[in-house]
């Protein structure tokens, strides 16, 4: 489904995406590997055996990074002029690999742009939850996007 219009988003509206993943070793040496991130907490089977959690934790940017992005298709594929920011970005839980993760979005506010007449401003509450249930990540995110075409 290609994603919303300006016009076509309202406060309130929800969305479960429908893609989940099951986060895997690889996505997670990838993301890291990507991102020169050596932390041994993410790439070290035996420091993170020692660390409270007792085994790898999941790169937070990929957590981050795969909850927006099953966020496009259903919020702004197609529609999107420029993400204008993220805010409030937070991990309540860890991500371990063989998690399985979902996501949905929430608006929570949509302004007209004061300097485009075809476009206006829509924020969201993008969440991620674990297989039980748990959010491991949320943020909001706002958007310019296009007026739907006369």
């Amino acid at each position: 489904m290609a994603g919303r219009y300006f016009d076509e988003w309202q406060v309130g509206d929800t969305i479960a995406h429908a893609i989940t993943r099951t986060v895997t070793e690889t996505d997670n040496v990838l993301i890291s590997a990507l991102t020169h991130n050596p932390q041994p907490m993410h790439l070290d089977h035996e420091a993170a055996a020692a660390s409270e959690f007792g085994r790898p934790i999941v790169n937070s940017v990929y957590t981050f990074g795969l909850m927006v992005g099953v966020s496009v298709a259903d919020t702004t594929l197609g529609t999107l002029i420029a993400n204008l920011g993220y805010d409030q970005l937070t991990f309540p839980a860890p991500v371990f690999v063989g998690d399985t993760l979902r996501s949905t979005s929430e608006c929570t506010a949509v302004r007209a742009s004061k300097s485009r007449a075809n476009a206006g401003i829509v924020t969201w509450r993008h969440q991620s939850f674990n297989q039980r249930g748990e959010m491991v990540c949320q943020c909001t995110r706002s958007a310019l996007l296009l007026k739907k075409p006369a």
